[in-house]
């Protein structure tokens, strides 16, 4: 766990909320100079704070309209049937996300779709084939906030 101060938590914000500015830019809105603002940045790169910077698509702007959430419970619970499920899940481009989780189900998978016809095919041709599937419950997101992380 890295320890961090409160421009390290601005860096990480800032980061977070557009991670295509420069270390200029990012310098200004946290109150360094550029070379201070890379050299913090890439100082939390190091200590694994900062994974990665990806591309956030609007799924709604490119015709996505409806984003579900599914429980996935597996019927067999085996390392190699978990293994198998989530590969076969991931390669599925509807599926945004797979998460292995503890509770309910089993995994949680973030779906997305043109429309909700569009959705019931991706569950009935895909989904409902993938490996081990045992049990399924959707949740239909009608809005949703974003925040940056845990600062």
């Amino acid at each position: 766990m890295i320890d961090l101060d409160d421009i390290d938590r601005a860096i990480l914000r800032a980061l977070a909320d557009d991670a295509t500015q420069g270390a200029g830019a990012l310098g200004r809105r946290v109150g360094l100079s550029q070379p201070a603002a890379w050299r913090r940045v890439r100082r939390l790169q190091d200590a694994g704070a900062i994974r990665g910077r990806r591309l956030v698509l609007d799924a709604q702007a490119l015709g996505f309209g409806v984003t579900v959430f599914l429980g996935i419970t597996l019927a067999a619970k085996g390392r190699t049937g978990l293994a198998d499920f989530e590969r076969a899940a991931s390669a599925i481009p509807e599926v945004q996300t797979v998460q292995h989780v503890l509770g309910l189900y089993d995994y949680r998978l973030r779906v997305v779709a043109r429309d909700i016809s569009d959705f019931e095919r991706v569950l009935r041709r895909r989904i409902m084939t993938l490996p081990g599937v045992g049990a399924v419950d959707a949740n239909v997101l009608l809005s949703e906030e974003r925040r940056p992380g845990p600062l």
